[in-house]
């Protein structure tokens, strides 16, 4: 457009080489739009040509895709009538008969109209077949006595508690069978009788012994469970089986000076003794502090120490082996070492045993020249029990008026 322009100035002054100039410019222009359409004559046949290959892969795909689903038409009709067939000859078979069991109801229709509350506390019983029967009816009578529910939710939740074999024998039991808990509990108990333990009699309190060392707490509580499963009305037998039981000591001695009629009347007079025996106990089992080291006392000089200044270079002998001697004891009234069946620390604070024992009177001064083992027996340092002298002593003279027989170890 530039170049028109200046044509037509050049038109317009007459130049004559401005007019060559436009010629020229109009030939370049026209050749150039000859190649350019050529160039679009090429590229439209080339979009021809691609269009044309597509347009036959697209019928190729077709030509497959039509393939294919006539091989799964055929496939499915081969498939529709196989299971055709199968369904006819299912139909031809007769179907196996199927039976339904029966669900239990031992029950009568009355307790199983009965509806337990969801807010009741079940109680945490369980009876798996081998326990006592009669244990665990009572067990379940005293979780159920503040409820004060019917007879049929006594049945109910007497049912939950069962587990096991005990369950088992219950769902065997034919429908209707159970009407009342009095029948539900007699049968339990003669499904169970083997299980049952037998009731103590009068007679095994005679075998309730209080044994050595045991408290006397504990004895009176191990012979009063026993005496409340007797039910005995007979206070009188039951006084004097627990003085034949009871080992000898203070407790027992009190009862020999004023005999009690009644077993409460014991129960309330070993309270005091019980008192004393604990305290006791806790006094003998606590060590005593240790004595501190006083200050400022002077280092012991050793014999060889002593002498080896006196004695002169010149005197002093060559080393000579020491030859073997034999120590025997030279003290004439020594007590005799007796082996008992324990140690003489649980031996002392066995009451009656240390009631017989004289206690030495306490010191702060060390006994011996150990400071560091005790004697629980004089409660001081300086020995320890198996060296003490006054309790060897007192267990000798014990053991020789016949009080330590039962304790001393057999030869």
């Amino acid at each position: 457009m530039r170049n028109l322009r200046q044509g037509a100035f050049a038109l317009e002054g007459g130049d004559s080489v401005a007019m060559q100039q436009l010629m020229e410019t109009i030939r370049v222009l026209q050749q150039a739009m000859a190649v350019s359409r050529a160039e679009q004559d090429r590229v439209l046949a080339e979009v021809q040509a691609e269009q044309a290959a597509n347009q036959d892969l697209v019928q190729y795909d077709l030509a497959v895709l039509c393939a294919n689903n006539e091989e799964l038409h055929i496939a499915n009709e081969e498939l529709r009538r196989d299971l055709q067939r199968m369904g006819e000859r299912t139909n031809d078979e007769p179907n196996p008969p199927i039976t339904v069991r029966a669900l239990p109801r031992p029950f009568s229709q009355a307790i199983m109209d009965t509806v337990v509350p969801a807010s009741f506390m079940v109680p945490k019983i369980a009876f798996t077949g081998v326990e006592d029967p009669e244990a665990h009816i009572t067990a379940f009578h005293t979780q159920m006595m503040i409820s004060g529910r019917t007879n049929a939710m006594h049945c109910k939740l007497f049912m939950r508690t069962f587990s096991g074999i005990t369950l088992d024998s219950f769902i065997s039991l034919p429908n209707g069978h159970i009407t009342s808990f009095y029948q539900f509990s007699n049968l339990f108990r003669e499904q169970f009788i083997v299980n049952q333990i037998p009731p103590p009699i009068s007679f095994d309190l005679f075998d309730v012994k209080q044994y050595q060392g045991e408290p006397l707490k504990d004895f009176l509580n191990r012979f009063g469970a026993l005496v409340v499963k007797l039910h005995t009305t007979n206070e009188a037998m039951v006084v004097h089986v627990f003085r034949c039981g009871i080992l000898s000591g203070p407790f027992s001695d009190s009862l020999i000076r004023c005999r009690p009629k009644t077993f409460s009347e014991i129960r309330r007079r070993a309270v005091a003794h019980i008192g004393v025996e604990e305290e006791l106990s806790e006094k003998r089992g606590s060590l005593g502090p240790a004595r501190p080291r006083g200050i400022g006392c002077p280092q012991l000089m050793r014999v060889h120490e002593a002498t080896k200044e006196k004695k002169a270079p010149g005197k002093q002998r060559p080393y000579e082996t020491r030859k073997p001697q034999t120590r025997v004891r030279t003290k004439e009234g020594a007590p005799t070492r007796h082996s008992f069946q324990m140690d003489l620390k649980e031996l002392i604070s066995i009451p009656n045993m240390a009631d017989r024992l004289k206690s030495p009177t306490k010191t702060d001064k060390r006994l011996w020249p150990s400071k560091d083992t005790w004697c629980e027996f004089h409660q001081a340092f300086g020995h320890s029990l198996r060296n003490c002298l006054a309790l060897g002593f007192q267990l000798d003279e014990l053991v020789r008026n016949g009080v330590l027989k039962e304790y001393l170890q057999e030869p």
